[in-house]
C-alpha cells in the first residue's frame, strides 16, 4: 500500500464520530471473524482471519467458558470455579448458575486445557474460544 493510500485512511478515520467509529469496529469485526482486544486496542492492528478454525489453532491464550454443568454435580463444579479464580463462595456459586459464562478472559493453551479437563471431569460443559 502507497504512502499516500496510507495517509488517505488516516485523515479518514480520523474524521469519523464516535458512533462511526463504533460501527466501523463492529463491521471490521464481523467481516474478518475476529473480536477487538479490550483495553482500547486500535481495531486497525487486528489482522483478518483466514478462518475462525486457522485463527484458534495459531492462538496462543485462549478464553475459557463454562457453557453448562451437571445438576447432580454442582458442588463439585463450585469448589473448582473457586480453585480457578479465587473467588468466594456466593460469588462462584453465582457464576456457576449463569453459565454460559467466561471463567478466566485469558490463559495460556496449557492452562485453558487443564481448566476444561478439571471442570469436564465434574461433568461441566466447557469450550476455548482462541483470542
Amino acid at each position: 500500500m502507497s504512502e499516500q493510500k496510507i495517509q488517505q485512511l488516516v485523515d479518514e478515520l480520523s474524521q469519523l464520530t464516535v458512533l462511526d467509529m463504533s460501527k466501523l469496529k463492529t463491521a471490521l469485526e464481523d467481516a474478518w471473524d475476529v473480536k477487538a482486544a479490550a483495553g482500547g486496542a486500535p481495531v486497525m492492528m487486528a489482522a483478518p482471519a483466514a478462518g475462525a478454525a486457522e485463527a484458534a489453532a495459531e492462538s496462543t491464550d485462549f478464553q475459557v467458558i463454562l457453557e453448562a454443568f451437571a445438576a447432580d454435580k454442582k458442588i463439585g463444579t463450585i469448589k473448582i470455579i473457586r480453585e480457578i479464580t479465587g473467588l468466594g463462595l456466593k460469588e462462584a456459586k453465582e457464576l456457576v448458575e449463569s453459565a454460559p459464562k467466561p471463567i478466566k478472559d485469558s490463559a495460556p493453551k496449557a492452562e485453558a486445557d487443564e481448566i476444561k479437563k478439571k471442570l469436564e471431569d465434574t461433568g461441566a460443559k466447557v469450550t476455548l474460544k482462541g483470542l
